[in-house]
This record gives structure tokens, C-alpha cells and sequence, in this order.
């Protein structure tokens, strides 16, 4: 949420990745309430810094993934000449999960009140934490009285029974714990945690496409994200532990050569599309472990023979989520890719015919005062934070506090000190 600092409003906005970490820093501006996102805000700090202790979005190492949030933070706060209190941080760790349902409440009066209104949201969170997961993201997507749908808005009207029905999207308990309290350790408060995929989707995506229906993956160095819209609403969100960075593996494994190396190659000659110059644009790279720099070549052709499988393989999982999820009858035929590894060359084509959709890869809209060279796909979760956050607004999402990690980290360093002397 918007924090209020003697330089004016400013949002705080932190993506935890797997490859990368990314802070921006935006300060209220009305002038940038047309074109781009038209959110309002002018980014006036950016920081980023590779990624170290997260894997597949999961915090694995405090320590490590601390130094990394705190450089990101503090370069971004250097630039902007404020100090950040607040942040919105994006989650995509802890087996996310859509699901949807209806919930109820008896109508009391025989007119909707808030009451009512507030008895629905109460018993759709209760329900959505049935299994001890927590409740990321809760949302209406249409209100009926008596069974009868298509209510816009209920209050005042009369009935017997009001019903909401709702899409939720729940994680795993301790991974969301654990990424409270690494931004807990870097001091700072955390007002939103926002599911990746909603926050990736809505800053390369346009409201039309939206409201027509939208498939969006956005494949970053961990895990790629998927988030369905129809109609307006966000109806869809699921996780697979497959990335770039396994695709730097698979490189480095076929090639022998150092991850580093393997990254470089990825970079610079990787695609899934064939041509015949491929046998014959040969690629240099040293092997791994060897005393002496001499150099081992390849083809762009057998490069392009390492990446298919994997690519055919995540696509493959991302089809078979869809199918299970029975969403793809309300998404419509398009899909849009985004994140660092979208940049591949010949991806969209290569999707299009895995997936038997029209592809197209999507670059965020313009944010107010972000450098062009921040503008890439790979940057599209950290923008989109600031439209998601405004998003959630209108929801009943509601971010979960805990007393035990939501404490400041001061309060919990009195706390050892008088528990231990």
C-alpha cells in the first residue's frame, strides 16, 4: 500500500525471484494517468541484484536471500533519495492453487444489507482455509439472490438467500511465513502480498484482451506462473517448477561446460526455430574443470536440440493444468508469454503450434519515468505490482497477519534477549 513520506506518496514494490531480485520505487505523479498502465505514479528508484537462497520462488536460505533483498532495496532507495517502510511483494511459492466455489448467507430482513455482504466473504474464507492452506486472494465473480444470477451489485434488494460466487487462490503456509519474515529481517513492513501471475498478467495484457479472455505465461528462471482472464475478471492461477534456469542445465549438462557459460550461450544463440544456416554456425565454449582455456565448439542446430524438449515438456505441463482446471472453455484462443526466458527466439512460433493457440510475447505497458532498458519482459512482475495492488483494491482480499512474524524484527530481537538472560 501506499506509504506517506515527507517526499510525498510512495509505493514500495519488491519481486522475490528466482534468478533475479527487483525493487521499484514509485511516487504519486497525476500527470502519469494517461497511456502506459495509467496508474498515477512515477517510478523515481529501481534496484536489482541476482537472486541467491530462493528456489522456484521458495525461500531456502534467510541469510543469503536477505543480503539480496537488502542490496536491491537499498540501491533503489539510493536513487530515489527515500527510505522505504512499506512494501507490496509478489509470491508465487507454496503450491499456489485456484480453486471456485459459492458461498451463502441467509438474508435476514428480507432486504441485503452489509451484514449479509459481510457473512458471504467471512464463510468464502472460511472455506477457502478449509485445509490449512492461506488465503492469498479472494474475489467475487457475480452475486445472485434466491438463485437467481447476474446481480451486480445486492444491496438493497430483496430476497431470501444471498450467494457470491468466488474464485480463491491459496498457498502453503510456512513458504508465504517465510517470505513475511525475510522482508520482516530486511526492516521493512509488508502491506500485500500479491500472486505473481495476477501482477505479470495485468501489466503486459490490455483491458480488452481482458474482458475478451486472455491465457498468460509468464516464464521466468524458476518456475513459469499461468493466470486466465475472461470477461474482466481474473478466473485462473497456477505454478509450474519449470523455468530457465533449466534450461541452462540441461546446456550446461549436454555441453560440459560451466553454468555460467551455459547461461552466456542461452543468451546469446539460443532458439527453437530451425534454419539452415544452423549446422553450420558454430558456437565456442570452454568445458568445464579443464586446467587449460581451450576452447570446444557446437552448432546452433544441436543448441536448438537441447532446448525443444524442455520447452515441449513445460508447454506440456502448462496444456495439461489447463485441461484439468476445465477454465480453457472461458479463456479464448490467445496467449501471451512474458518473463526473461519469453526473449528466446522463435518461442511464440513454437508455442503456437505446442499449444494450438495464437501466441504472441508481450513486453510490460509503460510505467512513468522506468528506463526503457527496465521495460523487458523480464521485468513484467515488479510493474504489474503496482496495477495488482490497485486490482486487490476492489476484492475481498485481505492479507493475513501473523503476530509472530508480522512483528518487527526489533520487537523480536527484545523478545530473544529477554527470553535468553
Amino acid at each position: 500500500m501506499p506509504i506517506n513520506t515527507s517526499g510525498g506518496e510512495v509505493l514500495g514494490l519488491i519481486d522475490v525471484g528466482t534468478s533475479k531480485i527487483c525493487c521499484l520505487i514509485a511516487v504519486r505523479d497525476a500527470a502519469y494517468r494517461r497511456g502506459g498502465l495509467g496508474l498515477g505514479y512515477r517510478v523515481i528508484g529501481i534496484g536489482y541484484q541476482r537472486s541467491r537462497g530462493v528456489k522456484a520462488g521458495v525461500v531456502v536460505d534467510l541469510d543469503e536471500a536477505e543480503q539480496s533483498v537488502r542490496a536491491a532495496v537499498a540501491q533503489a532507495e539510493r536513487m530515489a533519495g527515500v527510505q522505504l517502510e512499506e512494501v507490496i511483494v509478489s509470491a508465487a511459492c507454496g503450491r499456489m492453487r485456484s480453486s471456485h466455489f459459492v458461498a451463502h448467507a441467509d438474508i435476514e430482513s428480507g432486504y441485503v444489507r452489509d451484514s449479509e455482504i459481510r457473512r458471504v466473504a467471512a464463510a468464502g474464507r472460511a472455506y477457502a482455509e478449509r485445509d490449512g492452506r492461506l488465503l492469498l486472494y479472494l474475489d467475487r465473480l457475480g452475486w445472485r439472490i434466491d438463485g437467481v444470477p447476474g446481480i451486480t451489485d445486492p444491496k438493497g434488494m430483496a430476497g431470501h438467500r444471498l450467494s457470491a460466487d468466488l474464485h480463491a487462490i491459496t498457498a502453503d503456509d510456512a513458504p508465504i511465513r517465510n517470505l513475511v519474515l525475510l522482508i520482516e529481517r530486511c526492516y521493512l513492513t509488508l502491506s500485500q502480498t500479491i500472486p505473481s501471475p495476477l501482477a505479470s498478467a495485468l501489466a503486459v495484457t490490455t483491458e480488452e484482451e481482458r474482458r475478451l479472455g486472455i491465457t498468460c505465461l509468464d516464464i521466468g528462471g524458476g518456475m513459469t506462473t499461468i493466470s486466465v482472464f475472461a470477461d474482466g475478471r481474473f478466473l485462473y492461477a497456477d505454478t509450474v517448477p519449470v523455468g530457465g534456469n533449466h534450461m541452462t542445465f540441461d546446456i550446461a549438462r549436454e555441453l560440459r561446460t560451466p553454468l555460467a557459460e551455459a547461461e552466456r550461450i542461452k543468451a546469446l544463440y539460443g532458439t527453437l526455430v530451425a534454419a539452415r544456416s544452423d549446422e553450420h554456425e558454430v558456437i565456442s565454449y570452454p568445458l568445464a574443470g579443464e586446467d587449460e582455456p581451450t576452447l570446444h565448439h557446437t552448432t546452433k542446430a544441436r543448441l536448438r536440440s537441447i532446448l525443444q524438449p524442455r520447452m515441449e515438456g513445460l508447454l506440456g505441463l502448462v496444456r495439461e493444468r489447463l485441461q484439468r482446471s476445465n477454465i480453457t472453455s472461458y479463456a479464448g484462443e490467445r496467449v501471451v508469454l512474458t518473463g526473461g526466458t519469453s526473449q528466446l527466439i522463435g518461442i511464440a512460433e513454437f508455442a503456437a503450434n505446442s499449444l494450438g493457440r495464437p501466441v504472441r510475447v508481450s513486453r510490460p505497458q509503460p510505467f512513468g519515468g522506468l528506463p526503457a532498458s527496465s521495460c523487458g519482459p523480464a521485468f513484467s512482475t515488479v510493474i504489474g505490482l503496482a496495477a495488482a495492488a490497485q486490482h486487490i483494491r476492489n476484492s475481498w482480499s485481505a492479507f493475513p497477519q501473523y503476530s509472530d512474524v508480522q512483528e518487527s524484527y526489533l520487537g523480536r530481537m527484545g523478545q530473544w534477549l529477554r527470553h535468553s538472560f
